[in-house]
């Protein structure tokens, strides 16, 4: 592709996601207050920042090179698991961060 087809397919692109973007994120307000989202709807709505997360940082930790990667030699796997066990027992994000961050900063020294 030449110059000037890249320009346009970025705009289209940059355009086309603005447009889905502001729909899908808006469409909650603009509806009338007549219309609400079934209770199991409303319920399901709340793991999908968790869902966004997982789908961001698994391929992550658990792939290196396009391969699967579970090993010893993994830290970000291990850090990721203390930090889980660590929000799982007291629910402190702050917590979580600081023990994940030790414990894959440990490895990398230490292994």
């Amino acid at each position: 592709m030449n110059g000037f087809h890249d320009w346009v397919y970025m705009t289209l692109a940059i355009a086309g996601l603005t447009v889905v973007t502001f729909a899908t994120r808006s469409s909650f307000f603009m509806l009338p207050q007549s219309v609400q989202l079934p209770a199991s709807w409303e319920r399901a709505l709340k793991y999908a920042p968790v869902c966004a997360l997982t789908a961001i940082v698994a391929p992550t930790v658990f792939t290196r090179d396009h391969e699967p990667f579970i090993s010893w030699d993994n830290h970000q796997m291990w850090a990721l698991l203390a930090a889980s066990a660590v929000f799982a027992k007291w629910r402190n994000m702050t917590a979580m961060i600081c023990v994940g961050m030790a414990v894959f900063t440990a490895l990398r020294w230490w292994a």
